[in-house]
């Protein structure tokens, strides 16, 4: 049995069960409706060593612009750039970022994928010590053959069952050797009291709606269960909200975080003709982003905010002429954040 049939299931996850979960953990912030940014990880251009300070400014700029939650190490984030230690310290910094500038109450998300149930586990809890609040999981992929919907669908449960931070799923099959978890297998996990949320990189709206509409996922105008589907970029803001989504988790919202929260309150407002007006010019200036990665990303950071950096090798660095070229082709929605 594979992973990559999306059959489009009508099961009914357990989602008051998520719900509950959360109202049990008093002290864990709640995950609020909004947009999140999968921060970048900032290095000493010379050293390639972490560049701490840049991190905890970076944090906090988005914060500042109306986020609700950042995640640290996902993919943007070059998590597999990183030993254990620097992920602890990167979450930690960022932590000590928001909590300085007074927003004690925004959570953080961490990616914590390993290899191994085992070790995913233990970054997990290292992670609860860092100041994270939730854990964000890929599915296993390196030994591909032998991940059939069975072992998948083993390996999150034994992570849940053993994680001290709730689970969101993270479906981003270009990260996983193709694998793409479906709605059954997605809704079949959303049983679990400890899953409570899936983030859909994978772009597919049909299957975002079949989740949250299984799961009773919050939205901004219902609480919900508490289950959180997460649009995975923000070129589909306007149409994760109309498909009953929670969230956006969006590596634009490193560059023009201030647009991307406009478009979620526009349409949340009711205003939606003004929303997928903007949303337009969102998705033209985030395609520029999307094409060049995370190079592409942290030069459109050094270009408008003075700092960004490089990622770590084997990534290449953009040249000029490529950093001048995503410089122009997100000036329009550039031109919109600095009005914001």
């Amino acid at each position: 049995m594979t992973v990559s049939n999306d059959n489009g299931g009508n099961g009914t996850a357990n989602g008051n069960s998520n719900g509950h979960h959360h109202t049990a953990r008093a002290s864990r912030r709640p995950l609020p409706c909004g947009i999140y940014a999968p921060t970048m990880t900032f290095f000493d251009p010379s050293t390639e060593d972490l560049d701490i300070p840049t991190i905890k400014k970076h944090a906090e700029r988005l914060v500042r612009a109306g986020l609700a939650g950042l995640v640290t190490l996902g993919s943007n984030g070059e998590a597999v750039h990183c030993t254990r230690e620097e992920k602890v310290a990167v979450t930690r910094a960022t932590r000590e970022a928001l909590d300085a500038a007074g927003f004690s109450e925004t959570p953080i998300i961490v990616g914590t994928t390993e290899g191994s149930v085992r070790g995913t586990i233990e970054l997990s809890k290292l992670a609860e010590q860092a100041g994270g609040d939730y854990v964000l999981l890929l599915p296993p992929s390196y030994f591909r053959a032998q991940m059939d919907e069975e072992a998948v669908y083993e390996y999150f449960v034994a992570v849940a069952e053993e994680s001290p931070l709730p689970v969101i799923l993270y479906n981003y099959p270009g990260a996983v050797s193709g694998i793409d978890m479906d709605s059954d297998l997605l809704i079949k996990l959303a049983e679990h009291p400890n899953i409570v949320g899936t983030k859909f990189t994978c772009g597919n709206t049909g299957k975002l709606t079949r989740v949250a509409l299984a799961t009773e996922a919050k939205t901004p105008w219902a609480e919900g269960s508490g289950y959180m589907a997460f649009g995975g970029m923000c070129d589909f803001t306007v149409q994760t909200l109309a498909s009953g989504g929670s969230g956006i988790i969006a590596g634009g919202a490193n560059v023009m975080p201030k647009v991307c929260v406009k478009v979620w309150n526009l349409y949340a407002e009711g205003k939606q003709d003004e929303a997928i007006a903007l949303q337009k010019i969102l998705s033209r200036g985030d395609w520029f982003l999307t094409k060049a990665a995370i190079a592409g990303t942290k030069s459109a950071i050094e270009s408008y905010f003075g700092y960004g950096g490089f990622p770590r090798r084997p990534l290449k660095r953009l040249g000029r002429d490529k950093v001048e070229y995503i410089r122009e082709g997100i000036k329009e929605v550039m031109e919109w954040e600095k009005k914001l």
